[in-house]
This record gives C-alpha cells, sequence and structure tokens, in this order.
C-alpha cells in the first residue's frame, strides 16, 4: 500500500441526512438537495460510532491439517451518532416510527416500536477532503437509553443506524475513499503520471480497467506507470499489462 497523505481524516464538520428508502448518493455531498434531509443537531463529543455483531471465526480441519480453512458467521453492524434535536421527527427516530402524536401536542411512547426505514447518509469535512457513509437501506432506532447527566451539557438521543441490504446488492452500505478523484488516464513515461492532475493511484492492474492510456499506441520499451500496490503496468496497444514495456 503506497503512502498517500491526502487520505487521512480530521473532522471538522458533519451532517447525518436521510431519504426514502432507495435514494441514490447525491452527486454533491456538500448539498445534496432533492429528497436527502438532515437529521438535526448533533452532539460534538460523541460524533459517530460503528459497532458489530457476529463475525466469530470457526476453524475447519481436516485429519490431514487441523487448520484447513477459517469460516465467518454473518456480520451486523449498527453506525451510532447522538441527536440533540427533541423535535417531534427527532423523537420518532428514538422511540419509534410509529409514536402517535397526542390530541395534547406529546409524543406518544408506543408499546411496540417500530424503527424508522431509511436510506441514511453521513458526510464529513476535513477542508477539502469529504469522506460519507451511505446505506440505500436502513433500520432507524434508539442505541442506547436516554440519560440527562448534567446541566452544562445538551442531553442527547443516542440512535443507531443499522444498514440492510437493498434488493440484489450484495453490500449494506458504502464509504467513500480518501486521497484524491479516480483517475480516468495514464500518460506514458518512465514512470508516467495519471490523469487529471492530483487523482488518486488505480490500486492494482484491474483498477486500470476505467483508464485511457496515452498515447493508444503501444509504449515504447521503458515506459510504466507504477499503482498503488507498487507494481507496475504498461499499455501494449490493445490492452494493460503487468510490468515494464519492452521492445
Amino acid at each position: 500500500m503506497a503512502l498517500n497523505d491526502n487520505a487521512t481524516l480530521v473532522v471538522g464538520a458533519g451532517n447525518y441526512l436521510t431519504a426514502p428508502v432507495g435514494t441514490p448518493l447525491p452527486d454533491d455531498l456538500l448539498a445534496p438537495g432533492g429528497a436527502w434531509n438532515p437529521v438535526g443537531h448533533t452532539s460534538l463529543e460523541d460524533v459517530f460510532g460503528i459497532t458489530s455483531e457476529g463475525g466469530e471465526a470457526t476453524t475447519l480441519g481436516s485429519l490431514q491439517n487441523k487448520t484447513l480453512r477459517t469460516k465467518y458467521s454473518a456480520r451486523t453492524e449498527t453506525m451510532t451518532f447522538t441527536l440533540v434535536q427533541f423535535d417531534e421527527d427527532g423523537l420518532r427516530l428514538f422511540y419509534g416510527a410509529n409514536a402517535p402524536t397526542l390530541p395534547n401536542g406529546m409524543v406518544g411512547v408506543p408499546q411496540d416500536p417500530q424503527p424508522t426505514q431509511a436510506a441514511f447518509l453521513a458526510v464529513f469535512v476535513d477542508g477539502a477532503n469529504h469522506f460519507a457513509f451511505y446505506a440505500p437501506k436502513t433500520e432507524i432506532y434508539r442505541a442506547d437509553d436516554l440519560a440527562i447527566a448534567d446541566t452544562e451539557s445538551l442531553a442527547g438521543l443516542p440512535l443507531g443506524v443499522k444498514p440492510m441490504a437493498l434488493g440484489t446488492n450484495t453490500w449494506t452500505y458504502a464509504v467513500t475513499p480518501l486521497g484524491g478523484t479516480p483517475a480516468t488516464g495514464a500518460t506514458a513515461g518512465a514512470p508516467g503520471t495519471f490523469t487529471p492532475a492530483g487523482s488518486a493511484t488505480p490500486r492494482n492492474l484491474a483498477a486500470l480497467a476505467e483508464v485511457d492510456a496515452s498515447p493508444l499506441s503501444k509504449w515504447t520499451p521503458g515506459q510504466h506507470v507504477i499503482l498503488g500496490d507498487t507494481t507496475t503496468a504498461y499499455w501494449d496497444g490493445t490492452s494493460w499489462k503487468t510490468g515494464v514495456a519492452v521492445a
């Protein structure tokens, strides 16, 4: 793995948003718009976390090899943050989507609470870097008991967001990598360079599939690009190959 100083993260600001299940990731993370709506003010101390259950390892062996393979059980994950906005929408995220509004204006706590189903987006800003967690389908409900500990800090509603697979997806949530925009071109050299300037280096040979070579003719001997896994590759006039161009 290559060193990439631009891939580090210090959160300076952030936002949490929901939208109807299946809403796609917005093109602009800083101005999602459309169906995406912020959940409200959230805690400055308890910014974000991910807890998990499952994933236990079971070692499988044969008579000849007692540790032949390892099998892992399914893992479920829950994103957590603390909402500090006690309006009706926030209370329903905590107490259940079926919490009724009573005639006197109060929000009733249901006996059989139902989690809120929604697409979820968490966006964190670090200068020019924008880092996001996106889940097209989640269930949102209380993650811990409500406790008001003192009179000097904002009270909070601990929320848990459980990502779920949508349709035929083989994934439950996605994370945006840091370190620059994906490279779209590679210019021959010894070594060559990726374009646009400042773009992220393709991780391996497979990642070069979406990168256009320049020139499109066979690269001359010695020309190559260096990939994120430190291997080299060159364009043979038809496809990307591992190594350095030869005569």
